[in-house]
């Protein structure tokens, strides 16, 4: 900053500036209605339309010639005086001059100095429309020098003065290194921080669009028990397994699985996995048919038993055993074992699913997997609530319908008719059946059979909690006869509305609903005859 605060800026002049203010440079006596000073070196005098015409501030007193280099008709040599416009709070944009023309302070400056006989003074500051050389140096820490407070003196030996820009006489000044190396130090980081940034930007764009995506290496350590949703796609698959810790990003498993011949073809279920598998080796694992056990909808839990000894190659009875002696321990809720007559706990919840089952899998842990995917699928239900509504006891009946429906129904689209003939036959008004179920699955069930052709008189002699045909035996079974999937549990908790009391597929494809026994009859009648045709 030069002397008197003048720099590149706007700032107060001082008083003792030799430009400061319209003193005429020549000491002479300002008029007595003229004595405040505006903050840029002009006056501040009171208007009077009275005056001449010299404007605003151009009026002059007698014996006050040219008064601040000014007449009647603006600055001193002809030019105009803008500040006599009226509402005119800034000069306007500079006119261009005449050859020897001078306008402002610097003509009234020489003129004043001119009258009194006083040495020429620096020509007066001018608009520099050439780059400013003065630069800040980001090397020199040399401190600042001391900026003098406004007010002080006008000396001679201010020096500063002379660096202020260009010399008034045209000379180049000098550089003013004196600028603190916080600036230096400030700019440093600012760039720092700006490079490192865009690199990191620039890095993550790249690993984001063309990189390879995390992955970890190996097969893996521990267990881990993942669920695969039904119609899930290898973007939800990866999902469910990163956020499982089985692989390191959906990217490793996708782009692994995009590699592999049968990696489209991974198939919902349970799946028994490794923390922090390689994409690849996850997919190689979840493709091996050797390591899964499919369960299909409506098994009953003696053909699953069955199952799980042939995939684990265990002797016959092995996991039925286990399924006896641990049905406690595996998970099983509160309502599971409501009725003391059940013939076996675990039936309605081992979930038709595919399940891990590889070499050295223990047949418990299968029957976790199990129970556990049914608990899942149950608790997306409102079976308390859905029971009330429908007339039954617990949410094991809810299930035990759900495993009726499953064993009779020929297609899904039987299903929830299926389901309203069991409620209508539950009914206490039904004088069709007199509350009995009737149904060949029971009988079978506790028969531990499938067959299609059975002496009427034999169903209604067995005397088995299960057999709907036995005369004591009214209602529902004491449990499920099967395990359900999804499809049959959603049409016992929501049946189609009719009256149907019977139902009977003739072709083993399609079933046929009737209300009276007159009608069945007829239909039951046609199917035997096929029966001893074929």
């Amino acid at each position: 900053m030069t002397e008197y605060g003048r720099d590149s800026g706007s700032h107060p002049w001082h008083p003792g500036d030799p430009l400061y203010g319209d003193q005429g440079y020549g000491g002479q006596q300002q008029h007595p209605q003229s004595q405040q000073q505006s903050s840029y070196g002009q006056q501040q005098y009171d208007w009077d339309p009275s005056q001449t015409a010299g404007g605003q501030y151009g009026h002059q007193q007698p014996g006050d010639p040219q008064q601040y280099g000014r007449s009647a008709g603006g600055y001193a040599g002809g030019g105009p005086d803008y500040y006599a416009q009226q509402d005119a709070s800034y000069p306007p944009h500079p006119q261009p001059q005449q050859p020897g023309q001078q306008q402002g302070y610097e003509q009234q400056g020489q003129q004043g100095y001119e009258q009194q006989g006083a040495p020429e003074p620096e020509p007066a500051l001018r608009w520099n429309s050439e780059p400013d050389e003065e630069k800040i140096s980001l090397f020199d820490d040399e401190p600042a020098a001391p900026v003098k407070p406004a007010g002080g003196s006008g000396d001679a030996d201010d020096e500063p003065r002379e660096e202020s820009r260009r010399d008034r006489r045209g000379k180049k000044p000098k550089k003013n290194k004196r600028r603190s190396g916080t600036a230096c130090l400030l700019v440093a980081v600012v760039l720092v921080g700006v490079v490192g940034g865009g690199g990191y930007l620039a890095y993550d764009y790249w690993q984001s669009h063309f990189g390879a995506a995390p992955d970890y290496e190996g097969e893996g350590t521990g267990q881990v028990q993942v669920e695969i949703p039904k119609g899930a796609g290898l973007g939800q698959m990866g999902e469910v397994l990163q956020k499982a810790g089985v692989v390191k990003s959906v990217g490793a498993f996708t782009e692994a699985a995009g590699k592999n011949p049968k990696g489209g073809a991974i198939q919902p279920g349970t799946y028994s996995l490794h923390k922090e598998m390689s994409g690849k080796a996850a997919v190689e694992m979840m493709t091996n048919a050797a390591n899964f056990l499919v369960i299909a909808e409506g098994r009953r839990a003696v053909q699953i038993y069955a199952a799980i000894d042939q995939k684990l190659g265990l002797q016959a009875g092995t996991t039925k055993g286990v399924a006896k002696s641990e049905a406690k321990n595996l998970g099983l809720p509160d309502w599971a074992n409501s009725d003391p007559k059940i013939e076996d706990p675990l039936e309605g919840f081992l979930f038709p699913s595919q399940y891990s089952a590889g070499k050295g899998t223990k047949p418990e842990a299968v029957l976790k997997q199990m129970v556990a995917r049914a608990k899942e699928n149950y608790a997306k239900q409102d079976l308390e609530g859905k029971a009330r509504e429908l007339g039954l006891k617990s949410p094991l009946q809810l299930i035990t319908v759900a495993s009726l429906v499953n064993a009779e129904g020929k297609t899904h689209d039987d299903f929830r008719k299926m389901s309203r003939v069991i409620y209508n036959r539950l009914k206490p008004s039904n004088t069709q059946t007199n509350g009995k179920l009737e149904f060949d699955s029971t009988y079978n069930y506790a028969t531990n059979q499938s067959k299609l052709n059975m002496s009427q008189s034999a169903m209604r002699a067995l005397d088995h909690p299960y057999n709907t045909y036995f005369a004591k035996n009214k209602g529902l079974p004491p449990g499920p006869i099967g395990n359900p999937g999804e499809e049959a549990l959603k049409a016992a908790m929501d049946p189609e509305a009719g009256d149907w009391y019977y139902f009977v597929s003739l072709d083993g494809k399609t079933t046929t609903f009737t209300t009276t026994y007159a009608e069945h009859q007829k239909l039951a009648d046609e199917f035997a005859r096929k029966q001893k045709q074929g």
